[in-house]
């Protein structure tokens, strides 16, 4: 049985507020990152809006995978130079999408700092990438993949497809 996504959004922003200072400021990837750090943003009153970052030009697979069939834009209304950034996404995994999404912040400015959240570890790590903050670590059986839903009130749920 999967943990419940919304329990563990509340262990995030308990586990993050102790760390929030002036210069701290979230970006959330799209999708599940964005939906994620949606939540956790506004209670953890940062005073910078939050940034959200598609990533899709900046994968290493852009040439097998192709543009998505929904692009969104990548909006971040702060300054990122000197920040203190909490990088958001819901499963890590390889640790792809995290390098990809480093390699388009960079291209904004230097942060002072950038920490990772997600909400689900899934391990298989590709790359020496962890999450400074993570809500669980779930096994996943091989050829399975975990995958956070949102429904239509807001609340966010974990589940491992084929189940």
């Amino acid at each position: 049985m999967l943990p419940d996504a919304e329990a563990l959004c509340a262990k995030l922003v308990t586990e993050l507020k102790p760390h929030i200072k002036p210069s701290t400021a979230m970006i959330g990837l799209y999708t599940g990152g964005a939906w994620l750090a949606q939540k956790l943003h506004p209670q953890l009153g940062l005073s910078t809006p939050l940034g959200l970052m598609d990533i899709a030009f900046y994968r290493d697979d852009y040439h097998k995978q192709g543009l998505h069939h929904d692009p969104k834009r990548t909006e971040i209304a702060f300054e990122v130079e000197g920040r203190d950034l909490l990088l958001v996404d819901d499963i890590l995994y390889t640790g792809r999408t995290v390098r990809a999404a480093m390699n388009e912040l960079f291209d904004y400015g230097r942060p002072a700092s950038i920490s990772l959240v997600v909400l689900a570890d899934r391990g298989g790590r590709q790359l020496p990438i962890c999450a400074q903050f993570c809500g669980t670590r779930v096994d996943v059986p091989e050829g399975r993949r975990l995958r956070m839903k949102r429904d239509a009130a807001g609340r966010l749920s974990l589940e491992i497809d084929g189940e």
